[in-house]
């Protein structure tokens, strides 16, 4: 094998091991480009189309990851995201609404308080699950308070 064909092995290689650090499939998909020029190169193909050979390879295996679901990251919004407020899923008590906002006591501090749309005022034990600035939106808690 000629030193050319090997800048295409040894490319593909490098952007492998990339990829094994970033996780997002992007770099396998140009590595197979640079698989798809070396595969050009033994067959003899001259330099110029070895590069429009990765090239379009390369765009057309990130064109398809992103049509698939691999391609497509579902971001969630950070006020909802339990990944992201560590608060989201406690349960805190609230002992009286006014127009479906309270102050509550929570971690050592007065919070704001906001019911969510359809939840009843009456249950006194109450879930987080977003937080807004500083205010928390709760519902009614479905499971029952712990010791």
């Amino acid at each position: 094998m000629a030193p050319g064909g090997l800048f295409w092995w040894i490319g593909a290689g490098v952007l492998v091991v990339l990829e094994l650090m970033s996780g997002t499939f992007y770099l396998l998909m140009i590595a197979l480009g640079f698989a798809a020029a070396a595969i050009a190169h033994i067959a003899g193909a001259p330099v110029y189309l070895q590069f429009v050979v990765a090239a379009l390879v390369a765009m057309a295996a990130v064109l398809l990851l992103r049509r698939s679901r691999f391609g497509r990251r579902l971001r969630k919004d950070a006020a909802h995201n339990p990944d992201v407020n560590l608060d989201i899923g406690q349960t805190l008590t609230v002992d009286a609404w006014q127009a479906r906002r309270a102050r509550a006591d929570y971690r050592g501090a007065a919070w704001d308080i906001e019911l969510a749309p359809g939840e009843p005022e009456d249950a006194h034990l109450y879930e987080i699950t977003a937080l807004h600035g500083s205010c928390l939106v709760v519902v009614a808690c479905r499971r029952t308070a712990q010791a």
